[in-house]
């Protein structure tokens, strides 16, 4: 089961927690046993797995990515000027795969499953594949 979501991100760098619409998704989906994946077909985007309790996790971790990885650097030289928010799309991965048991997501107490935003505002999609077995 293929399904494609899409939304429109509102800033340049954001974390946008998507693990309620991939719960809903396993849910309908009835599998018990298996895998879902979750992939970003854009390269200055990512997917990521990480705290979703505490909202300053996000801040902290944009923050982190923007002081490694400026937004302006006198030896960039990609035309289009973002070069950083390819560098943050390698560093935060494509996608994320995570265990679907007695039909729900194993994900750990604290865990949330996050689109990654480092070139917006944009309209973006994301797509999730859930697999049985």
């Amino acid at each position: 089961m293929l399904h494609t979501l899409e939304f429109s991100t509102a800033s340049r760098d954001e974390m946008r927690d998507i693990t309620r619409e991939i719960i809903s998704l396993v849910h309908q989906s009835r599998v018990k046993e298996g895998t879902v994946l979750i992939y970003c077909p854009h390269t200055t985007a990512g997917i990521a797995i990480n705290e979703n309790a505490d909202p300053d996790v996000k801040h902290d971790v944009l923050l982190r990515l923007d002081e490694v990885y400026p937004w302006e650097h006198p030896k960039y030289r990609h035309a289009e000027g973002n070069t950083a928010s390819h560098l943050k799309s390698i560093t935060c991965g494509p996608s994320q795969t995570v265990i679907i048991t007695e039909g729900e997501l194993l994900l750990g107490r604290w865990q949330g499953i996050y689109f990654c935003e480092f070139d917006g505002p944009r309209r973006r999609q994301y797509h999730v594949k859930i697999m049985e077995g």
